[in-house]
């Protein structure tokens, strides 16, 4: 049974703890608001966006004068997935929900005879991923310095991916981040951006004649297409980090006042059987004389 003074250390430093905790609570709480306005502000640009291009691309369709983006290589054999992750930890399962997500995507391509390559944005997936899948590691993404991601940031890892297209260094481009629902709901997106794909339940709207072609349009467009997806996928993966953190931070800053209570109690019942030990040796010492 631990003694007074190890209790009174223990409690100490539970309490220093949750002081941290309720402090991490607290500004996760406060980026989360800027993080979640600017990922609800994206969403109808990149709703939009994505209307206007699948009006584009149902125009064109797979047809061989399609722009390389679109109509792809006619191969899936060489597969990139972009993983993006947090550079820091401490927010719940929001890091390991997306590894979890694309560490068996990598695991059925390399089990149907595909060969993978993977691009990881943000520190905690290239340390989860890089035993596993080392060799597959391709180039990483170190967003440890920015404060608040920008559309400069994604142009930069797009610039990237579409060299390496480019190049013919893969076939097929998806991304993996975590879309925000509340502070309690992220959800683990794979996103497939090359060859570049639209979801064809979206209404179109109205119909338009475009110069010099859609073709033409389209070559233009998809490229920042992607960078658009990458700067969504970004947004929600802010705003989801910061609410899982927030809801990790609540959790552990409760759980460490209920340790706190319960070596409050242990330690008063040590202190009073202590009281009550000394005062049995002081009245059998009297009775004694």
């Amino acid at each position: 049974m631990p003694n007074l003074s190890d209790l009174k250390s223990r409690i100490a430093s539970v309490k220093s703890t949750r002081k941290i905790t309720k402090a991490m609570q607290m500004v996760a709480s406060a980026k989360l608001r800027r993080a979640q306005d600017a990922a609800q502000a994206g969403r109808p640009y990149a709703e939009r966006f994505n209307s206007v291009m699948t009006g584009l691309a149902s125009s064109v369709g797979t047809s061989e004068g399609g722009p390389r983006l679109l109509t792809g290589t006619g191969s899936d054999q060489i597969q990139l997935l972009v993983v993006m992750t947090a550079e820091r930890g401490l927010c719940g399962g929001f890091n390991s929900n997306i590894v979890k997500l694309a560490r068996v995507a990598a695991t059925k391509l390399i089990a149907e005879g595909k060969r993978v390559k993977i691009l990881t944005v943000g520190k905690k997936g290239r340390e989860s991923l890089k035993r596993e899948f080392g060799d597959a590691l391709l180039d990483h993404v170190d967003l440890s310095d920015v404060k608040r991601v920008g559309y400069d940031h994604a142009e930069k890892i797009a610039k990237n991916v579409l060299s390496r297209f480019n190049d013919n260094e893969f076939d097929v481009a998806k991304i993996y981040f975590s879309e925000f629902g509340s502070i309690i709901n992220q959800v683990p997106t794979e996103l497939q951006v090359i060859p570049a794909k639209f979801d064809s339940a979206v209404d179109v709207g109205e119909v338009y004649d475009y110069e010099p072609s859609e073709e033409g349009i389209l070559a233009d467009l998809l490229p920042r297409s992607v960078a658009t997806q990458i700067f969504t996928a970004l947004l929600e993966n802010a705003a989801s980090e910061q609410g899982a953190r927030m809801s990790a931070m609540d959790n552990a800053t409760r759980n460490a006042g209920e340790m706190i209570d319960k070596l409050t109690i242990q330690y008063n019942r040590s202190r009073q059987a202590k009281i009550t030990n000394e005062l049995i040796e002081i009245i059998s010492g009297a009775e004694a004389l």
